[in-house]
């Protein structure tokens, strides 16, 4: 089967070298693809001219139950998408999330139809008097752009990551050109067949491409805008394109991050929070294969459990069923068995991970998993784009600094202490920024001890001249002539911290400023970013 590109109205089969788009489980070929031969100029014209008219005639009422009723035709037929879904490698919950919780997307937008007023712009607040006698008036209104919303999405969710997008720009009265990740397009080509089918939205709402964008961006206008979800590195390439820069088109990136999960010092083993953490980290790395941009890569634990924390976390993943999600239930010995995790969406992407992984291995050690080996549930491991979840650990991740810098989007997650017992949790702090803006407590020995308000002793107005040996003169002041002018209350405090601050290790200090900001913390921020 060749999967079909939705352009001008006609579905159409591109030309040329086809992409091969294989099952993620067992390996076999459910559809080549291509787009040669597809004019993309002709199609953004076409989502100006056929599709943005009708949508920008249609009041918010009129969008909103357009997306509606839309959001119901496609539950209706929710169990086709499943059964496609788990082709990519996702099991039931994986599959929920992107096709039901896409869908809810629908529904959210469409009640917004009960806030944003009954006409085709949106009124922004009230007019103002610009003049005395009201001759002159502002009133700001925020119509649609008279373009069309370019998304390019990633492969994880080939639902979801469309259909948040064209609800809200759907909703602005804007068309949509959609150009799914190639690997798993087949999902997103489905639904969009079915939505065309409906006939629910315009003509020209929506288009389809499944493969290769090719010279797309070139044609982009300035009334245009272009939305990217992926790669940090394919992201900034793309931000970079000169007919953006050129047409000034707005440009919105959602690209891969370092998202953290941090235990508190107060919850210990035997806690409810413990165990809860727990949880989230098993889920974390298990849902969706561990690929997902919101997934927790770095785990910060505090030093003295760091130990029951591994343990729990091992404990946790090994219960951890991988296998192909259509094999659940009864197997052939009798055993009821339910898949938790299934494959990564292909090859290519098991082959990706491994690679990122290797380069954390530079600095972490494999402390859960076997990168080159899986026990896999109904299906041939060697076959299917299987991994086993891996957890690291990072003994000393303020030096090793590719915990920081590397994600392997995949079930790989980092177990990492805090520098000492002593150091501030890097919420605490901002890069370049002294702690007064944060005024968090952390209980030391059954102690409240207030960790914010942490900044430099402010410097004299006007500096005293020294004399000699570095001796001040007395100040001269009309109250106390020839002596010092007694220290005020706030001065004493502030005197009192300065020297508690200075008491502290030099490594406890930053370099040249002298508030709880730590040099090591401030690599971590940097590495956070």
């Amino acid at each position: 089967m060749q999967l079909e590109n939705y352009i001008a109205g006609s579905w159409i089969k591109g030309t040329g070298k086809q992409a091969e788009l294989l099952d993620a489980s067992t390996g076999e070929l459910i559809a080549t693809t291509s787009t040669g031969g597809l004019d993309f100029g002709a199609m953004l014209h076409y989502a100006r001219t056929v599709g943005g008219p009708p949508l920008r005639k249609m009041t918010f009422p009129e969008r909103g139950r357009m997306l509606k009723a839309l959001a119901l035709y496609l539950m209706e037929r929710k169990d086709t998408y499943y059964q496609i879904s788990y082709k990519t490698g996702a099991t039931k919950a994986d599959s929920w999330v992107d096709i039901e919780g896409g869908i809810g997307n629908l529904f959210a937008n469409a009640s917004l139809r009960r806030t944003l007023g009954n006409m085709p712009f949106y009124v922004d607040g009230d007019a103002v008097k610009t003049s005395k006698g009201g001759t002159f008036i502002g009133h700001h209104i925020m119509v649609p752009k008279e373009g069309v919303a370019v998304h390019i999405n990633a492969f994880n969710f080939p639902i979801w990551g469309m259909l948040e997008k064209v609800a809200v720009n759907w909703m602005a009265g804007v068309p949509a050109v959609v150009k799914p990740a190639t690997v798993t397009s087949y999902l997103t080509e489905a639904m969009v067949k079915d939505i065309v089918a409906s006939g629910i939205v315009p003509e020209g709402a929506i288009q389809l491409i499944c493969g290769s964008a090719g010279d797309l961006l070139d044609h982009v206008m300035s009334q245009d805008v272009v939305t990217f979800t992926g790669s940090a590195s394919t992201g900034r390439m793309l931000k970079r394109h000169d007919r953006l820069i050129d047409e000034s088109v707005p440009f919105n990136m959602e690209a891969d991050s370092l998202n953290a999960i941090v235990l508190g010092p107060d919850a210990v083993p035997g806690t409810e929070e413990f165990e809860l953490f727990i949880k989230e980290v098993g889920k974390e790395m298990t849902l969706k294969c561990g690929q997902r941009c919101t997934g927790a890569r770095r785990i910060l634990v505090p030093a003295n459990v760091l130990e029951d924390v591994q343990i729990a976390i091992g404990k946790r993943l090994g219960s951890t069923v991988i296998g192909d999600p259509r094999t659940e239930g009864a197997m052939p010995d009798g055993r009821q068995v339910r898949i938790t995790m299934g494959a990564l969406a292909g090859t290519a992407q098991r082959d990706e991970v491994k690679r990122a992984l290797a380069e954390l291995l530079k600095g972490s050690q494999v402390v859960y998993g076997d990168p080159d080996s899986v026990h896999v549930t109904g299906a041939d491991a060697a076959k299917g784009a299987f991994m086993s979840p891996i957890l690291l650990l990072n003994a000393d991740p303020w030096k090793n600094q590719q915990s920081h810098n590397v994600e392997a989007f995949g079930p790989v997650s980092t177990l990492m202490p805090p520098p000492t017992s002593t150091m501030p949790w890097p919420h605490q702090a901002r890069q370049g920024q002294p702690l007064r803006q944060h005024r968090h407590v952390r209980r030391e020995g059954g102690a409240a001890v207030r960790v914010g308000r942490r900044q430099p002793p402010r410097p004299h107005a006007h500096p005293q001249p020294r004399d000699g040996e570095g001796e001040h003169r007395p100040r001269q002041s009309a109250g106390h002539l020839g002596t010092r002018r007694p220290r005020s209350r706030g001065r004493r405090r502030r005197d009192g911290r300065q020297a508690r601050r200075d008491a502290l290790p030099a490594a406890h200090r930053h370099p040249g400023h002298p508030s709880m900001i730590t040099a090591i913390t401030q690599q971590y921020q940097q590495g956070a970013r």
